[in-house]
């Protein structure tokens, strides 16, 4: 099993489409067309006291694979890896992480239940996936988000371009691809592009695999299976 956590200290950098439709990519290939009565090998679940995942999965009638809001079940969370039949998980996190900036040695997270539930599933983590909007306001997060959190508990991560909107041209895109390459961080090959699909998705009730059949929604699902499929090729080494 390889559990994938969705983490950016910074709010509204995408981290719920990116884990909802990584799971539906990843149920899609990993799911058995020969038993559609089969349980799903991959699960979604959210730490996000919010449950924005919960809910937009709520809406979809036939969802392709497992959810489940727990940020308040830390002892089922430190259990991940023992998740009956479940070959890939994708955790959401809050859409804000109040980074403590005191002590250096004290843990960065801070105390209360939500810094719990963030440790439970970082304990258990494989990798980390990192999403970086092409603006300015989401590098200093970022940075802290990996210099404070991840790299201390020495776990791969990926930081992934998202919401990169190719009609205004390449230079944010390559201002946003410098300065994580400054930083030493290990950046995916693949940028996800924005796409009106995805902020109607959850309101929809539609997961990125069920988008209608036509050019623009075939690109992208695109950006999420290639994805997807470094994340399982690496087999959560990121």
């Amino acid at each position: 099993m390889a559990v994938h956590v969705v983490l950016n200290q910074k709010g509204g950098v995408g981290k719920t489409t990116i884990a909802v439709n990584l799971a539906a990519v990843t149920a899609d290939v990993l799911n058995n067309d020969d038993d559609p009565e089969a349980s799903s090998p991959v699960a979604a679940i959210s730490v996000d006291p919010q449950g924005s995942a919960v809910w937009w999965a709520s809406r979809i009638d036939s969802l392709p694979f497992h959810v489940a809001q727990a940020h308040d079940d830390i002892e089922n969370l430190r259990r991940i890896k023992k998740l009956p039949g479940i070959k890939q998980v994708f955790v959401d996190t809050p859409g804000w992480i109040d980074l403590n900036a005191g002590d250096s040695g004290a843990d960065p997270l801070g105390k209360g239940p939500a810094a719990e539930a963030l440790r439970a599933v970082l304990d258990v983590a494989d990798d980390i996936i990192v999403p970086i909007e092409t603006e300015p306001l989401s590098f200093d997060p970022t940075a802290r988000t990996i210099n404070k959190v991840i790299k201390p508990r020495g776990l791969p991560y990926k930081v992934v371009i998202n919401t990169w909107d190719p009609r205004d041209g390449v230079s944010d895109l390559n201002q946003t691809r410098e300065f994580v390459k400054a930083n030493g961080w290990n950046l995916a090959s693949t940028v996800i592009r924005h796409y009106k699909l995805h902020a109607r998705a959850s309101a929809d009730g539609q997961v990125v695999t069920e988008y209608p059949a036509n050019r623009v929604a075939l690109q992208a699902r695109e950006d999420f299976y290639k994805l997807a499929l470094v994340l399982i090729a690496t087999g959560g080494h990121a």
